[in-house]
């Protein structure tokens, strides 16, 4: 349940992702929680990890987004 406090933590965080490089490692962190709670939902499918899956990927899109209009290709 480490995985569980973990994302828990980082849903509470303040993201002030100033820079591309902090976008960047958020948006991996989130990718690697969502992973990591998906393993559990397999065993347990418990519906409170499937919420917290969606608030994750929700943070995750943002972030993405953030970061997609920055980029110049």
């Amino acid at each position: 349940m480490e995985a569980v406090t973990q994302a828990l933590e980082f849903e509470s965080r303040k993201l002030s992702l100033k820079s591309t490089n902090d976008r960047i490692l958020a948006s991996r962190e989130a990718k690697t929680l969502i992973l990591n709670l998906n393993e559990l939902y397999k065993v347990n499918k418990d519906q409170s990890l499937m919420d917290l899956m969606k608030r994750l990927t929700a943070i995750k899109k943002k972030v993405e987004s953030r970061l997609k209009m920055h980029v110049t290709i």
